[in-house]
């Protein structure tokens, strides 16, 4: 939503978030899903990435309570131990359309501008510089 009302959309990141391919840092790619039948979800989503070597689907937890978003909605995270293959934008679009799903994290083509600190300094990368 915020991306849409904006002119300008600015990450800033440390380096450990900048990967060559979406979801390759090992860490989790969210989604966040609405309560009611989020068992059925979270299988859709298994589905989704069935046979894939290294794929991992868990809902987020806090201690032994299930974690709630600020939207009261709950959190499954995706893990690829190789990145996301495929088409991210048809990948994006499946996710959405899951349902049970509100949104996720792949957060495609949003950022004009993405601001990398680093051990060796910072980076600048600039959305048209991209295009060229």
């Amino acid at each position: 939503m915020i991306e849409g009302a904006s002119k300008k959309f600015v990450v800033i990141v440390d380096e450990s978030k900048w990967v060559e391919k979406l979801g390759g840092s090992r860490m989790a790619v969210p989604v966040e899903i609405i309560p009611f039948g989020w068992e059925y979800t979270l299988v859709r989503l298994k589905r989704m990435f069935e046979g894939r070597a290294g794929f991992d689907a868990r809902l987020r937890m806090k201690g032994e309570e299930i974690f709630v978003t600020d939207n009261l909605n709950y959190i499954i995270d995706l893990f690829f131990e190789d990145g996301i293959e495929g088409d991210l934008n048809e990948i994006s679009d499946e996710m959405l359309r899951t349902v049970g799903v509100v949104e996720h994290g792949m957060f495609l083509g949003m950022a004009t501008e993405v601001i990398i600190a680093g051990k060796d300094g910072v980076v600048v990368k600039n959305k048209e510089d991209q295009r060229r």
